[in-house]
């Protein structure tokens, strides 16, 4: 093998490992929309989760880019995100709070550690 490439094969892995964890926390935040009890549970499961899979998949498709324009699109578009869905997420959570959405704060209680004793 070349320098060059074993140089590509780096990249490439990098890319893989990039990209499958971006994965990772996309679907995490998908699950944690589908499976948490209220809005705002729901809203910070998507806002974090998503923002961070989504520039890990873009810094993914830059390592594949290359040294070229698209990379240079791509790091705009990154940026743009970066700076949007947060941005978004405090937003949509701002509005729906100033509508008069409640947490759902007693749902679940979990027991005393005094109380727990007697369930082993």
């Amino acid at each position: 093998m070349t320098v060059t490439e074993i140089i590509l094969l780096i990249r490439d892995i990098a890319s893989i490992a990039l990209m499958a964890t971006g994965l990772v926390f996309v679907l995490a935040g998908a699950l944690g929309v589908l499976r948490l009890p209220d809005f705002f549970t729901r809203m910070h499961a998507a806002g974090v989760t998503d923002t961070l899979g989504a520039e890990l998949i873009v810094f993914s498709l830059i390592l594949q880019a290359g040294f070229t324009l698209l990379a240079a699109k791509l790091l705009l578009v990154g940026f743009i995100l970066f700076l949007t869905s947060p941005t978004a997420t405090h937003a949509v959570a701002n509005a729906a709070h100033r509508a008069g959405e409640k947490p759902l704060l007693s749902r679940f209680h979990p027991k005393h550690p005094r109380d727990r004793e007697g369930d082993a």
